[in-house]
């Protein structure tokens, strides 16, 4: 089953290519990579959740928001493909959490993203290198940025 059909299966939405806010494309194709560009969770120009994890959001709000990410990633990968099922693998997942002094459940949070992608691509082609990353600020008070790189079928 292909990408776009998962999606649609699941219940889920790709999202029109999120804005870029300063100097930068959604995503490069060098060779057989993907290199998208860093997202939040926007749907259209709505930030659906904002806030530190561990203060005004809990853990399942930062996982939903991942989640919101990988949909971003996968607009902005159909952008630069022009088909999803042009995607070989997800290759490596940078995932960084907006946090509350004392919050360290950061890898929960990004399991949104990585669940998602496993969900669509199935446990083989899914799964992929990663890092969960507090940090102290984000863009816009976005409570989860990912940065996603992709293997595509030549």
């Amino acid at each position: 089953m292909g990408i776009e059909a998962r999606i649609e299966e699941l219940g889920l939405e790709i999202p029109p290519v999120p804005d870029a806010v300063a100097n930068y494309i959604p995503g490069v194709l060098v060779g057989e990579v993907l290199f998208l560009s860093g997202t939040i969770g926007k749907i259209k120009d709505t930030l659906v959740y904002q806030g530190k994890l561990g203060a005004e959001l809990t853990v399942e709000q930062g996982y939903q928001s991942a989640r919101l990410c990988t949909l971003n990633h996968l607009a902005m990968a159909r952008a630069v493909l022009g088909d999803l099922d042009r995607v070989e693998r997800a290759v490596r997942l940078v995932g960084y959490v907006n946090s509350a002094p004392g919050f360290k459940e950061a890898p929960w949070v990004v399991n949104g993203a990585s669940d998602l992608l496993v969900e669509l691509l199935g446990e083989e082609r899914g799964r992929h290198a990663r890092a969960a990353l507090n940090v102290n600020e984000l863009t816009f008070d976005a409570p989860v940025e990912t940065v996603l790189t992709l293997q595509v079928k030549s």
